[in-house]
């Protein structure tokens, strides 16, 4: 518990600059190790990531046991603050939520991203009260641990297909303004590209902003201009990684050539590096 709480305080101290804090996102010990040794102060999990590579889509239909084993051994493998994206919590209640804090506590963890998504095609997102619930018992199972965990809350809106921006902006800001007076250190708009609305928010919401980044996101430099505090990668990198497998597949299949495999890391650095105590 003493390794938790000093990782936690390192942890949220990146959150208050200089710069902005980036975040790989890792599905593995091995994508875990790559981005370590690449010298990032901190990584976060990808909840689709560890899914896909357990071979279950995304949207909490893998077992929420496969998912903290695999945070788990995450944590273990590496010497910086680990945050892992637990979707809402695994089941639909502020006890679920308060269930899966302690465990990740537990396994050293010092951050979790909450996510307000309701896995109803219907109503896919949930109440605003239920996500203020969780927020507010995932804070308490903490407290009872007497621990630290960082919760970085996040709304769904801008992932909704057939917005309407105005309303968009109106809802998230809602949601996350609220999120935050429930006990969220951090509040998370996944799906919000346009640098304005960004711009917006980032003095609406008055605390840390995550801005999830991808091809079409503003460049880093330019998320700091606009004041946003953290950025995340999400499955884009183990996505990109099944981009380049795919790549391979397709140059064996057609013309009999490796050229795919170009730039491999060598067998031996990877047996090294996860040889590593």
């Amino acid at each position: 518990m003493e390794v938790q709480t000093s990782k936690a305080i390192q942890f949220r101290q990146l959150h208050r600059g200089p710069g902005v804090l980036i975040l790989p996102n890792v599905w593995d010990v091995a994508s875990a190790r790559i981005f370590e040794d690449a010298g990032f102060p901190a990584i976060a999990t990808t909840s689709a990531g560890i899914a896909f590579s357990l071979g279950y889509p995304d949207g909490q239909r893998i077992p929420r046991e496969e998912m903290i084993a695999r945070i788990g051994r995450i944590a273990r493998a590496v010497r910086v603050p680990v945050t892992a994206d637990v979707e809402a919590g695994y089941d639909s209640s502020p006890e679920d939520a308060a269930r899966t804090t302690r465990e990740l506590i537990q396994l050293g963890v010092v951050g979790m991203n909450l996510e307000d998504t309701s896995g109803r095609p219907d109503q896919p997102l949930s109440s605003l009260e239920l996500a203020v619930e969780k927020i507010k018992a995932a804070r308490a199972a903490a407290v009872e641990l007497r621990a630290q965990i960082m919760i970085n809350a996040s709304t769904d809106v801008y992932l909704l297909a057939g917005g309407n921006s105005d309303a968009d902006y109106s809802e998230a800001a809602r949601r996350l303004v609220a999120f935050r007076d429930a006990g969220a250190d951090c509040v998370f708009a996944p799906g919000l590209t346009d640098a304005a609305t960004i711009g917006r928010l980032v003095k609406e919401v008055v605390c840390p902003l995550n801005i999830l980044a991808g091809v079409g996101t503003p460049s880093i430099p330019e998320l700091a201009a606009l004041g946003v505090a953290r950025v995340s990668v999400g499955s884009g990198p183990m996505r990109a990684t099944l981009g380049l497998l795919r790549r391979v597949a397709e140059e064996l299949k057609t013309s009999g050539t490796y050229g795919a495999m170009a730039g491999a890391v060598h067998y031996a650095e990877v047996n090294k590096m996860l040889a590593r105590e």
